[in-house]
């Protein structure tokens, strides 16, 4: 019986030894994980692009970008950060889906000294090395400041805006608020979210419109909530009436200003912060220094700019 015994703990052993080898890499090739919110926007495909681009000067260094399927899908990001950090990542990059939901698995990560950079979406998180991205209060400024211009400082106002509670659209909400403040004639009748989701856009206009027939101009903080929003807006012939502004600038919203089916978009470079990110990544896989902060660059598109180039 006491011989069974030894023989049972020591295949229960073996077997636990060989779990642990087959979920940590055998060698000593750098990884480096880039996990988005999601992959189903051209925004997240140019990020994508921009890292593979740049990851082609490193043939050394396996580059994986992963995303849940939605943006909402807090629950799955969290999932991808732990099997990345169990297979040894050497670095991460990461866009949260949810700030709060990511920090216990980044605390892990940072517990195997893997290094953490944030990508889109900045982590109010003490252990981040960097954050790549565009300066979305300021983004959400200039949208502010085009509406409050071509409403001649006075109507009602509504904004769209992403999940509640993820940092990159409160910044674009609270810098679009920011630029109102000094048009006290302006009214936001309305302030909803639309999950970043086209759809969900479309139907949380429709109904802004039947709750505000007279609205004068509307802010969505993504590319996907604008292109839903306008076709809301078509289907009542307000096109010409509303004044739009959305936030990305991805190649069918740009298509839209030019058509005239939006009047302003604030564009960001989803590829070069794929880029930054994943060169920022490899610094800190050598150890080299790491700027906190790598501004990517934003600007406020018009028909009138692109009519220009």
């Amino acid at each position: 019986m006491f011989k069974t015994k030894n023989l049972m703990f020591v295949a229960l052993t073996a077997l636990c030894v060989a779990f642990v080898a087959c979920n940590r890499p055998q060698d000593d090739t750098v990884r480096i994980a880039i996990v988005t919110k999601a992959m189903d926007s051209e925004f997240w495909q140019a990020l994508k692009t921009g890292a593979e681009d740049a990851a082609r000067d490193y043939p050394d260094i396996k580059l994986s970008v992963l995303a849940p399927a939605r943006e909402i899908n807090n629950d799955q990001q969290v999932n991808i950060l732990e099997d990345q950090i169990v297979k040894g990542a050497s670095a991460l990059a990461v866009a949260p889906c949810g700030v709060a939901e990511v920090i216990p698995v980044l605390n892990k990560a940072h517990s195997r000294k893997i290094p953490v950079i944030a990508v889109d979406t900045d982590l109010n998180w003490p252990h981040k090395l960097s954050y790549v991205g565009t300066d979305n209060r300021l983004g959400g400024k200039l949208a502010g400041e085009y509406v409050a211009q071509a409403l001649n400082g006075k109507g009602q106002v509504a904004i769209i805006r992403g999940i509640p509670g993820v940092q990159t659209h409160e910044d674009r909400k609270d810098g679009f608020l920011d630029a109102l403040a000094s048009a006290p004639g302006i009214e936001i009748v309305a302030l909803q979210p639309a999950n970043s989701e086209r759809d969900l856009a479309m139907t949380v206009m429709e109904n802004i419109l039947t709750s505000h027939p007279e609205l004068d101009a509307v802010f969505m903080t993504s590319d996907q909530m604008a292109l839903g929003a306008i076709e809301a807006i078509a289907a009542h012939s307000m096109l010409q009436k509303i004044i739009t502004v959305g936030f990305d600038a991805g190649k069918e919203a740009i298509q839209a200003v030019r058509d005239g089916r939006l009047h302003a978009i604030v564009a960001q470079d989803p590829y070069n912060m794929g880029r930054q990110a994943f060169l920022a990544a490899v610094k800190s896989t050598n150890g080299e220094a790491v700027e906190p902060r790598i501004d990517t660059g934003t600007e406020l598109i018009d028909y009138s700019k692109l009519a220009s180039r």
